[in-house]
C-alpha cells in the first residue's frame, strides 16, 4: 500500500514540476499587447468560362444566338446550337466591333443589340423560311434579293433581276447514291474551281468559283432521291450574300417530316397572355396572335371581351369589355427615356403553380422610339406576351410580344422564341386610330394589367 502511495505522489510531483517548468518557459502576457496579425489568402471560386455560360443556355437560345451571329457576319460555322470555340470567338468579335470588353459572354444590352441588328439584316434581304411546293423541301430564301422564281419537274430557281444572284434547288433520281461519288461528280462540272469540300455519309458541301461567280453547294439524298441546293453570286455581292449563304445552308432541310411540310403546329387550345387596360371604358390592348382564332376571348375577373380592331403588321389587338367598373388605365403618354426596362405581366398558370400573380421582370433594348419593332432581351416567360414595358421612372416604352423566331438553323430543331418591343409610338398611333385617348392614366402597371385567355376548338 505504501509503495502505491509513493508512486502516486511521485507522478503528481512530476506533473507539478512539468507545469512549473512550462510556466517558466512561457513569457507572461503583457497588458494591452496586440496579437500578431495572421496573413490569410482568400480562396476565390474559379471564374466561369464563356463555354460554361453558353452550355447553361437552352438549346433554342443557343440556336438563336448562333443564327444572329451569322447574320451580322461574325459566325461562319454550322448553326446547330452546339457550344464551340468558334461560337465564343464570334461573340468576342461582335463585342470588339462594338468597342466593348471581349468577355465571350453577352450582357442583356449586348444581346439585345445583336438580335436587333440581325433582325434588320434579315428584313433587308427579305428572309423567309418556306416550303418548296414541288419537292416539299424546307429552306430559307432571301426574297428581296431573288424575287424572280421559276419551277419545273426538276426543281426551282430563284434569281435577282440582273442575274447577279442565283439559287437553284435541283432534284433527280439515282440508284444507290453515295455522298462521295455525288461530290466528285459535282466537282467536275465545267468551270468549277473547288476550294472547300466536306463529305459526310449523308451529305456533302462544296464551295469555290464557277466562272467569275462564287458558288456554294449542299447536297443530300434519301433512298434514290438526290436533292442539291446551289447558290451562285457575283464577287461584288460577297458582303451581302455570304451571311445569307450560311443561313441558307443551315436552314436547308431536304427531307422534312410531314408535320413540317404542313406548316407550323397549331396554337394551344387554351392560351394565356397579358392585356393592358388603356381606357376606363373597357379598352384593352393585347397580343393579336394570342387572341387569334378564338371561340371566346376572356379577361380574367371581368368576363368575355370583343376584339374590335387589329394591327397585323405589329401584331396588336384592341379588345373591349363592357360594364366593368374600377378599371385603371395605364398612362401611355409619358415616353420612356431609358433602355433598361421593367415588363409587368401575368405568367402562364403552368409557370406559377396555377396562380395568377402579377409580376415584373427585367429586360432591355438597344434603342427606343421609331416605328419598327425592337428586339427585347432576355425574352420573358410564357404569359407575358402583351405586357407593358416601362423604364425606371415609370415611363411607357411599348408592348412586349413573344414571337417564334426563324433561326437560320436546322428546321428539325427545337423552336426558339424571341421577344420584341412594339414601340410606344406604334401603340399610341394604333389606339388613336381606333378612338382611344391615351392622354391620361396611372403609372402603376400592376394595377392596369389583366390576364387574357383565348379558348380555341
Amino acid at each position: 500500500m505504501r509503495s502505491v502511495l509513493s508512486a502516486t505522489l511521485m507522478i503528481a510531483a512530476l506533473g507539478f514540476a512539468a507545469s512549473d517548468a512550462w510556466a517558466q518557459m512561457t513569457p507572461p502576457a503583457t497588458a494591452g499587447a496586440k496579437a500578431k496579425p495572421v496573413t490569410t489568402i482568400p480562396i476565390r471560386p474559379a471564374l466561369q468560362k464563356p463555354e460554361d455560360t453558353a452550355t447553361a443556355m437552352g438549346q433554342a437560345e443557343r440556336l438563336a444566338l448562333q443564327s444572329d451571329l451569322a447574320w451580322v457576319g461574325q459566325y461562319n460555322g454550322a448553326i446547330t446550337g452546339d457550344v464551340s470555340e468558334r461560337m465564343v470567338n464570334a461573340i468576342k468579335e461582335f463585342q470588339k466591333s462594338r468597342g466593348g470588353k471581349q468577355t465571350g459572354v453577352l450582357n442583356p444590352q449586348e444581346r439585345g443589340i445583336l438580335a436587333d441588328t440581325a433582325k434588320k439584316k434579315q428584313e433587308s434581304v427579305g428572309w423567309k423560311i418556306q416550303t418548296d411546293p414541288g419537292t416539299g423541301v424546307r429552306l430559307g430564301i432571301p426574297t428581296k434579293l431573288v424575287p424572280q422564281q421559276a419551277s419545273d419537274a426538276n426543281g426551282t430557281k430563284w434569281t435577282s433581276p440582273s442575274g447577279t444572284i442565283q439559287i437553284q434547288l435541283a432534284r433527280r433520281k439515282e440508284a444507290g447514291p453515295v455522298a462521295a461519288k455525288l461530290a466528285e461528280r459535282e466537282k467536275k462540272e465545267p468551270g468549277r474551281n473547288i476550294d472547300y469540300t466536306v463529305v459526310k455519309p449523308d451529305f456533302f458541301v462544296l464551295s469555290g468559283l464557277q466562272g467569275l461567280k462564287k458558288f456554294y453547294l449542299r447536297g443530300t439524298f434519301k433512298g434514290d432521291e438526290v436533292r442539291i441546293l446551289t447558290i451562285l453570286y457575283d464577287q461584288a455581292t460577297e458582303n451581302t450574300v455570304e451571311p445569307v449563304v450560311i443561313a441558307m445552308s443551315s436552314a436547308f432541310n431536304a427531307f422534312p417530316a410531314a408535320a413540317q411540310i404542313a406548316g407550323p403546329p397549331p396554337r394551344k387550345t387554351v392560351e394565356y397572355g397579358t392585356g393592358v387596360i388603356v381606357g376606363d371604358d373597357g379598352a384593352i390592348i393585347a397580343d393579336r396572335q394570342i387572341t387569334d382564332g378564338c371561340l371566346t376571348v376572356a379577361i380574367a375577373g371581368f368576363g368575355n371581351a370583343d376584339r374590335v380592331a387589329e394591327d397585323k403588321e405589329h401584331d396588336l389587338a384592341l379588345l373591349r369589355i363592357y360594364g366593368a367598373r374600377g378599371l385603371k388605365a395605364l398612362n401611355l403618354a409619358n415616353a420612356a427615356t431609358k433602355t433598361a426596362l421593367d415588363l409587368t405581366g401575368i405568367a402562364d398558370p403552368q409557370n406559377q403553380g396555377g396562380g395568377a400573380a402579377v409580376t415584373s421582370v427585367k429586360a432591355s433594348v438597344a434603342l427606343l422610339g421609331g416605328g419598327s419593332d425592337i428586339a427585347l432581351a432576355p425574352a420573358p416567360t410564357l404569359g407575358f406576351s402583351g405586357a407593358p414595358a416601362q423604364d425606371g421612372d415609370g415611363r411607357f416604352a411599348g408592348i412586349a410580344l413573344l414571337k417564334p423566331v426563324q433561326v437560320a438553323g436546322p428546321t428539325n430543331g427545337v423552336p426558339a422564341a424571341q421577344a420584341v418591343l412594339v414601340t410606344a409610338d406604334t401603340v399610341r398611333d394604333f389606339l388613336k386610330a381606333n378612338g382611344v385617348n391615351v392622354a391620361s392614366g396611372s403609372g402603376d402597371a400592376k394595377a392596369s394589367v389583366v390576364r387574357v385567355i383565348c379558348v380555341r376548338k
